[in-house]
């Protein structure tokens, strides 16, 4: 398994790679623009190149874009639905570029519609985006933490849009804290055993591209997405262990999205590095 955080790229590429250097990062996630606008960073395609270039100097493969935080792609209302699609294509096009293989994105709210008619909504803006992805290029959908009407909170219903869409270039990226949230409880090894399987069932595998690995202290189904240092949260490292330890996750990659600063990433990276090491 290949494990990373979530970088800074205010200070440029270079510098956002030196730091998960720093950490021993195996793999590394970033936003391309400000995930609290509308407004896109314009294509930097140099740039992009040699963070390309550094990565594969350093090993550090995959690298994942995280999507805008206002992406809604079952919004009623077309000006933001419109728009969350035109990030999707802008992060999609930054990945192209950029040899950047993931492209991880939450899917928005249901809202007020009916959840059918949201679903059908929804997957026609996916196949919109996914229609001039180029090779190698994997648009990644991340479960939510189920609160309210929020897109993607189940597994089952991730899988529906995976099996209803049937493009080989989407996928899944779970996120531990939010199925905590949403009610999967993780936090043994028969439990998280429990979880995988289903997800096997429901999703596939071989669909499960990476996770996000957060610990939380909301507790089992709160619906609240609350990420927490690796171990110190409900999840707790027996469920981390019992994850990083299934034979079926070990070509994964686990991006971590932990609070803090450079120690709490050194700390939270050294906690799943351990797990790793007794799963060897």
């Amino acid at each position: 398994m290949r494990i990373g955080v979530h970088v800074r790229i205010g200070d440029g590429y270079p510098a956002a790679l030196d730091y998960a250097k720093r950490l021993g990062c195996d793999a590394v996630q970033i936003f391309s623009s400000n995930p609290r606008s509308y407004r896109k960073t314009p294509i930097d395609e140099a740039a992009l190149l040699e963070f390309a270039k550094l990565r594969a100097e350093a090993g550090i493969d995959p690298c994942v874009i995280h999507t805008s935080y206002l992406i809604n792609l079952g919004s009623e209302d077309n000006k933001i639905s419109y728009g969350s699609l035109g990030l999707l294509k802008h992060d999609l096009e930054v990945a192209a570029i950029g040899k950047i293989r993931l492209v991880n994105t939450h899917l928005g709210s249901h809202g007020k519609r009916d959840r059918n008619e949201s679903f059908v909504a929804i997957c026609k803006k996916l196949e919109a985006a996914l229609e001039d992805i180029k090779p190698g290029v994997y648009l990644i959908m991340e479960n939510s933490a189920g609160a309210g009407a929020l897109a993607g909170g189940t597994l089952e219903e991730l899988g529906a849009f995976v099996k209803t869409i049937g493009h080989p270039q989407l996928g899944v990226c779970l996120d531990t804290a939010h199925a905590w949230a949403a009610g999967y409880d993780i936090h043994t090894e028969a439990g998280a055993n429990a979880f995988v399987d289903e997800a096997g069932t429901k999703i596939g595998i071989d669909r499960i591209h990476m996770f996000h690995f957060n610990d939380t202290e909301v507790p089992l189904g709160g619906n609240r997405d609350r990420h927490f240092h690796i171990g110190r949260g409900n999840i707790g490292l027996d469920g981390f262990r019992a994850l990083v330890a299934h034979a079926e996750l070990r070509d994964k990659t686990a991006i971590l999205e932990t609070p803090g600063e450079e120690e709490d990433d050194m700390r939270n990276l050294a906690a799943i590095r351990e797990l790793l090491t007794e799963a060897a």
